[in-house]
């Protein structure tokens, strides 16, 4: 398999939910549900004031971290993934966003941020880039939740390469990395 040598384009990632209203099958998946029970677990006991959430797509984790955070923003790429996102978090503290990193970075700062299976889609510049400003938008004592999918695919990056590169320069002291057969889960935190 050849993979994509370009950060995949925002066209990409429509194109799929205008074919699909759900290409990956986040609500139905017993490897999403599980995956999703993995990452709000590797969250410490504890109430976040401001969550980001990268690569929200429909909204199912969406939902989910929504009850760990006062207020979350959720960015992606796909208007039609964000439409049905809005519904799936109705009357919940969520902010949506059509916004593409590292470009378009938020200006806000976090105590939590969650990357799930987002940042192979990106160069390996663009992950750089990702982890600085992520860094930047850390507060103290914030936390940074990686979650990767391990199978092989065509996108810029492994899961594995996505990962380290992020957690490499980032600057943040990671606490955690859980290795499932298909997915890695990372927390990464920031000094107090």
């Amino acid at each position: 398999m050849t993979r994509r040598t370009e950060t995949l384009p925002p066209g990409y990632f429509e194109a799929l939910y205008q074919a699909d209203p759900d290409p990956w099958r986040f609500a139905t998946s017993t490897y999403e549900q599980e995956k999703y029970a993995a990452t709000l677990a590797a969250l410490p006991d504890r109430r976040f004031a401001s969550g980001l959430e990268i690569g929200c797509s429909i909204g199912i984790l969406t939902r989910l971290l929504a009850s760990r955070c006062d207020h979350l923003l959720a960015i992606d790429v796909s208007d039609t993934a964000l439409s049905q996102a809005r519904q799936t978090c109705a009357n919940l503290p969520v902010t949506f966003q059509n916004r593409r990193i590292p470009a378009e970075w938020p200006t806000e700062t976090f105590d939590l941020i969650v990357l799930s299976e987002v940042l192979y889609y990106l160069t390996a510049e663009d992950v750089r880039r990702t982890a600085e400003l992520a860094r930047s938008a850390l507060q103290k004592s914030g936390l940074v939740v990686m979650v990767h999918f391990l199978g092989e695919t065509d996108y810029p990056l492994t899961g594995e390469d996505a990962a380290n590169i992020f957690a490499r320069c980032s600057g943040l002291r990671q606490i955690d990395c859980k290795n499932e057969p298909l997915y890695r889960i990372d927390t990464l935190e920031s000094p107090p």
